[in-house]
């Protein structure tokens, strides 16, 4: 018997399918790069663009990403409803149009932007196939999202020789490792159960929880490295003490004997980091 979709609106079950509200992970990084490269002043057609390439871009990874592990998130008890709220067909017909719509967006931004999509384009779907055979699947993650302050950098400034998105991209990658880490523990043993790779699954949930905390030290660092090269200023630094403090709390309360609590760690945690830290770009362009 075939499963039935669920009767909910159909945009409602495509934001659960992709996790839309996930956006707000990626997103403030390439709206900071954005305004740090255009020094404060963006045209309206180029924000626009980055938009569209941003929720293009994430939604064809996302379809992706269902798509590859369609099986196995049938047989993982934290996610065995998700093939429920879409068809196969239908995620395959969102992925080839997200990826269309975001080859037309980067060929409207310049031409850097459209010479380097296919990298782009290959960075955040192969993500889906590494937990197959690497335990550094948690950094190809960061890698994918990374993605998003360096596109939008090259969007506004049409470059990408400048030292500031490199030193904002190398803490988003530490940032989102460090965040799937903890996230990963809660999987360890069906990885273990189905020869999945991960940090959790070969070396244990404590050694997991140690190198999050590091990867979020250096992120840490990178956030306020990035402030000194682009030259921001005091709202910037205030919005990066905040960022400790939330990294400190996510360290606290993430239990793995509780999914509640790495919930809330994983998501609404990381929002306000990421939330956080455009506000304080924001702030000093805005309120000079």
């Amino acid at each position: 018997m075939k499963n039935e979709v669920p009767r909910k609106p159909f945009l409602l079950r495509f934001g659960e399918f992709i996790r839309f509200s996930h956006t707000v992970f990626a997103l403030p990084f390439a709206l900071m790069a954005m305004f740090v490269a255009g020094k404060g002043r963006v045209p309206w057609r180029v924000l626009g663009w980055i938009l569209v390439c941003m929720v293009t871009g994430r939604t064809a990874a996302m379809c992706f990403n269902r798509l590859m592990d369609w099986e196995f998130d049938k047989e993982n008890p934290r996610t065995a409803l998700r093939h429920t709220l879409m068809r196969k067909t239908d995620a395959w017909v969102f992925f080839s149009l997200s990826l269309a719509a975001l080859q037309i967006g980067t060929w409207e931004l310049n031409a850097l932007c459209f010479y380097l999509s296919p990298v782009m384009i290959a960075l955040i779907t192969c993500y889906s196939f590494t937990k197959r055979f690497t335990s550094l699947s948690h950094f190809f993650l960061g890698l994918a999202l990374s993605v998003a302050p360096m596109g939008a950098w090259a969007a506004v400034s049409g470059e990408l020789k400048s030292l500031a998105p490199y030193t904002l991209a190398v803490p988003v990658i530490c940032w989102v490792a460090g965040f799937d880490l903890i996230y990963a523990t809660l999987d360890v043993d069906f990885d273990r159960k189905k020869g999945l790779f991960s940090v959790p699954a070969r070396f244990g949930i404590a050694s997991s929880l140690s190198l999050a905390k590091l990867l979020h030290g250096i992120a840490v660092v990178g956030f306020f490295l990035f402030g000194w090269v682009a030259g921001l200023g005091f709202y910037y630094w205030i919005a990066c003490v905040v960022t400790v403090g939330g990294l400190i709390w996510e360290h606290r309360i993430a239990d793995p004997r509780n999914a509640a609590s790495i919930n809330l760690a994983f998501f609404q945690i990381n929002a306000w980091v990421s939330m956080s830290l455009l506000g304080g770009v924001l702030l000093n362009y805005f309120l000079k």
